[in-house]
């Protein structure tokens, strides 16, 4: 597909431009559609709530207000596979994600400077989880103990292999 651009010759630079960016951005917008979603869960380091409002997020856990990162510390994009798990409540499913190696070096990163902070996961537009972080974690993995549906498991089986299995076209 191809987008051509007219611009008038009575036209500024600036305009012309201007015009040109937002043409090639709608256009870009437009193919981007055809490609596949990933599922999206991501997960949140917990920071001061001094920190830019814009850059944070309120949620409250075991009855006192903590403040999280809006960009994550690792999300879909850096995993490889994962295997859902029923989680102990026996209403939910619960999921272990093996993690890109620079996805596995940043979260080692992260956790060994973070010890005694909660780190949360988001899922499907919203937390369902969190943990203390009580050491540094450098395996590879990171788990979500429980809050997945089988819905969002079935989801994010469309997006991600199973760990062991080969991976998805």
């Amino acid at each position: 597909m191809r987008a051509w651009v007219w611009f008038d010759v009575g036209m500024k630079f600036g305009t012309r431009s201007l015009v040109a960016l937002m043409i090639l951005l709608c256009t870009s917008f437009a193919w981007a559609g055809g490609k596949k979603e990933v599922a999206q869960v991501s997960f949140h380091i917990e920071t001061e709530g001094t920190d830019n409002p814009k850059m944070i997020f309120p949620y409250e856990l075991f009855g006192k207000q903590r403040f999280f990162r809006r960009l994550p510390e690792v999300s879909s994009r850096d995993f490889v596979a994962y295997s859902p798990f029923p989680s102990e409540d026996q209403a939910s499913y619960g999921a272990v994600f093996q993690l890109k190696d620079n996805a596995r070096r940043r979260l080692a990163a992260v956790t060994a400077t973070s010890i005694g902070r909660w780190l949360v996961c988001h899922a499907f537009g919203r937390v369902i989880d969190g943990v203390m972080i009580d050491e540094a974690v450098d395996d590879g993995v990171i788990v979500v103990w429980r809050g997945l549906s089988l819905t969002e498991v079935q989801e994010l089986d469309k997006a991600l292999p199973r760990i062991g299995e080969k991976k998805k076209k």
